[in-house]
């Protein structure tokens, strides 16, 4: 499993303007980083898509989060036990 995820960040970092790359699990334990994505950001993004999907609680799937910043967007997905967080740049 470390080898499929290790491959599927990699790829996702090669997407053009992704500049950094995290997946955790539910408890915020990071599963893996890439780029310009730090570990100890894990337990606030897991809690961050938690609390969001708390919103509608009757929703089938769970809000994707835009963090919106000069340096950038941070998107937050959650799906089952997994998070990721894709940090990306303006490609012009």
């Amino acid at each position: 499993m470390e080898n499929n995820l290790e491959r599927l960040l990699d790829e996702t970092l090669n997407n053009p303007g992704v500049v950094g790359v995290l997946c955790a699990d539910k408890q915020g334990l990071c599963l893996g980083v890439k780029g310009t994505a730090t570990p100890e950001s894990s337990g606030i993004v897991v809690a961050l898509s938690q609390q969001a999907a708390l919103l509608k609680p009757a929703a089938s799937t769970a809000p994707v989060i835009c963090l919106e910043s000069d340096k950038g967007n941070v998107l937050v997905k959650s799906h089952e036990d997994t998070t990721l967080v894709i940090h990306k740049m303006p490609v012009y």
